[in-house]
């Protein structure tokens, strides 16, 4: 009995070491939460601004999150809660709520990746309100934003061809795509359809049918998978996005024309 007494107590004690590294770990995510919210408390969006990530700030102007924060009720904060952290090497997460000062209370995730000096907030994400159908996790985007991700990306795809290089479809995907392929890699990679005369602007007032249920995977990338119903042949499409700044960026594409 004594010694069953001991492996519980000891069951115990990891469990407690364990919280306490959790908590130590993400302290600095915290603070730099605390420093995002208060500079927002106080108005003061530049010195908030400088709390976000480079790939954040380049895909987020100053006027787009002062209008989330408004949207949302963020701009009112008077406190946070956070009832999950975690940490995997570069990459951190916060999941918790904040109170208003008219007694709202907004759920949130925050994601950080680790600067050279610090951590720096990756993206905000707020869960839609009111009734969600078929989403499996608080970050899905409900079916009619999957449609207008899947869209967008397509016409950007399109115009590109038209124009015969692939700047304009650059400009479009995440910063973190970016970073990793030129406009010219681009060129490259979708040669294929360059340069084939390949108009696929009408596309624009088409719906696209998904084949199989969107999902989200463990590496946190959105991936759409379907086609366009058009007729001899069907365009085909795989999308991905990955949660970046305040909202879903490609970080995946391919097409086929059968």
């Amino acid at each position: 009995m004594k010694t069953l007494m001991k492996i519980l107590a000891g069951f115990v004690m990891v469990i407690v070491l364990g919280i306490g590294a959790i908590f130590f770990f993400t302290a600095d995510m915290v603070t730099t939460a605390d420093g995002f919210f208060t500079s927002v408390k106080n108005d003061k969006l530049e010195e908030a601004y400088s709390y976000l990530s480079e790939d954040f700030r380049a895909g987020t102007s100053e006027a787009e999150l002062q209008n989330f924060l408004d949207q949302n009720g963020i701009a009112d904060f008077k406190e946070a809660d956070w009832q999950s952290r975690s940490v995997n090497g570069g990459r951190g997460k916060l999941t918790g709520s904040l109170t208003t000062n008219s007694g709202g209370v907004v759920p949130i995730t925050l994601n950080f990746v680790k600067g050279a000096d610090d951590w720096k907030i990756y993206a905000i994400e707020k869960p839609a309100a009111g009734i969600q159908q078929e989403v499996t996790t608080a970050e899905m985007p409900s079916e009619q934003q999957q449609v207008q991700l899947v869209s967008e990306s397509m016409l950007a795809f399109a115009e590109s061809l038209n124009a015969g290089n692939m700047t304009r479809f650059h400009s479009h995907v995440s910063n973190l795509w970016q970073q990793q392929f030129s406009p010219e890699k681009f060129e490259q990679a979708f040669s294929a359809f360059l340069g084939k005369g390949l108009d696929l602007t009408f596309l624009k007032g088409m719906s696209p049918l998904f084949s199989t249920k969107p999902v989200i995977n463990d590496e946190g990338l959105l991936i759409i998978r379907g086609h366009y119903p058009t007729e001899p042949k069907k365009v085909f499409f795989e999308q991905k996005y990955i949660y970046e700044g305040l909202g879903w960026k490609l970080a995946g594409f391919s097409a086929d024309i059968k």
